[in-house]
């Protein structure tokens, strides 16, 4: 089988229904909770702080629908290119969930620095995954979970300018993404795209919490 039609397992039809149902949750709770957020930032926040919701909204919205569409998607050639923006949105949405953070103390040139480094690790990935399909994947793996934790080494100088309970959130919304790395990988469990999928959603919606409480705090 060529590289473009490498998805995975078959999965069967109640397998696709249950990730199709925690996609569709995910993609409805991101469209209501992003309008509400950028509304909030636009009568409440400052400029930056505008900009850095609506960078954070759109990466959100995209990861989230690109994943359903491909997922949901039949085996053709459209999914391979389908494949190639899913990956590539996963990189996205961890640069695009930084930036509410870091926009807060970009004073900071230390700060600043890892908010530009972390967009340019992003822009590196799509590059590799779009150039390079499938053959790197396991690479971007580790590559994404690099970039999650990345925000470690600048969380001393960033919790200056957030809040406690933020930086409790943004820590518990990535011990949910990396945990549920394993069900990713886990090919043979049955529903594991479901369960992979609901890891998620359920630490997205942790790290949209976060936002929140630093959005105007």
């Amino acid at each position: 089988m060529t590289e473009e039609f490498r998805f995975g397992r078959h999965y069967d039809f109640s397998e696709l229904v249950a990730d199709g149902i925690v996609h569709g949750v995910g993609v409805v709770l991101a469209l209501i909770g992003v309008t509400a957020l950028i509304f909030y930032a636009t009568v409440y926040t400052s400029y930056g702080e505008i900009a850095a919701s609506w960078i954070y909204g759109l990466g959100l919205v995209l990861a989230l629908g690109c994943s359903f569409t491909y997922n949901m998607w039949p085996r053709s050639r459209v999914k391979s290119y389908l494949r190639r923006l899913d990956h590539s949105a996963i990189f996205v949405l961890i640069a695009a969930t930084y930036t509410p953070f870091l926009e807060r103390g970009a004073s900071d040139p230390w700060i600043f620095a890892m908010l530009v480094g972390i967009w340019v690790v992003a822009i590196t990935g799509i590059v590799i995954k779009c150039r390079y399909p499938g053959r790197y994947d396991r690479l971007a793996i580790l590559l994404y979970l690099a970039m999650g934790w990345s925000g470690v080494m600048a969380a001393e100088p960033i919790s200056r300018y957030l809040p406690p309970v933020t930086m409790v959130l943004i820590v518990v919304g990535g011990v949910l993404y990396s945990a549920g790395v394993i069900f990713h990988i886990w090919e043979k469990l049955p529903y594991q795209n479901a369960i992979w999928h609901g890891f998620v959603v359920v630490a997205a919606a942790v790290h949209y919490s976060a936002v929140l409480t630093a959005i105007g705090s």
